[in-house]
């Protein structure tokens, strides 16, 4: 292995990354100006202690602390081990959420029992649609396998700021730069996901989550005059 890669691998090296976009993305929040829209029925259901579950398309991934309120919940995000989503999962902890790691070494049902055990005692769930690689804004059936398993209510939520920095990864990530200004954004998912689908019922849901993503999307960038 290059010493290259053994850097990027090791985990101190990867918190002082992700101790650095911290610090930047905090100071562009603070220095910019925001508009909260949608997240009231979220909040309620978490002030009453229900979990959700908070879905969102990977390229807005850079502003999802502040799409969550941790002071009215504990939520966790799903990761992939790869270095990318190692390094986002230390990220996301430093605004105090929690990860777990999707492992292709672990069985899928080890990895059900304890998803839905942290569920179950009170954490909300966390997931980019088209996370960690795409394709980009193609919804996976992520999102509906935990609906459908933990029956928790389900939002999207979106960022967007006139005054971006586009990363150059496989979703040209975003992230605001200071003196922004942006919207956060949420909307409910209310469309009913059943215990049992047939393959053609779950391609119907899918597409019909991603169309809430897209066009609550679509109505944050009009919103900061991207559109």
């Amino acid at each position: 292995m290059s010493l290259r890669k053994k850097l990027a691998d090791s985990p101190r090296v990867q918190s002082f990354v992700a101790g650095l976009i911290e610090r930047y993305v905090r100071r562009a929040y603070r220095k910019s100006t925001w508009l909260r829209i949608g997240f009231e029925p979220m909040e309620e259901s978490l002030m009453a202690g229900e979990p959700v579950i908070v879905v969102l398309w990977h390229q807005r991934l850079m502003m999802s602390p502040y799409l969550f309120p941790t002071n009215l919940g504990r939520i966790f995000s799903l990761t992939s081990e790869a270095r990318a989503g190692r390094l986002a999962g230390l990220f996301q902890t430093k605004f105090g959420f929690e990860t777990v790691a999707m492992s292709t070494n672990r069985r899928h049902v080890a990895m059900s029992r304890e998803i839905l055990g942290k569920m179950r005692e009170g954490y909300s769930i966390g997931i980019a649609a088209d996370g960690p690689s795409g394709p980009v804004r193609v919804c996976s059936t992520v999102p509906l396998i935990w609906a459908r398993s933990s029956g928790k209510r389900v939002f999207v939520v979106t960022f967007s700021a006139d005054n971006v920095r586009e990363l150059d990864t496989w979703d040209k990530m975003w992230v605001p730069r200071a003196r922004s200004n942006g919207v956060l954004m949420c909307h409910e998912w209310t469309t009913p996901v059943p215990r049992k689908m047939t393959t053609e019922q779950e391609e119907t849901l899918r597409l019909d989550l991603e169309a809430s993503l897209n066009d609550l999307s679509a109505k944050a960038d009009e919103m900061v005059g991207r559109s």
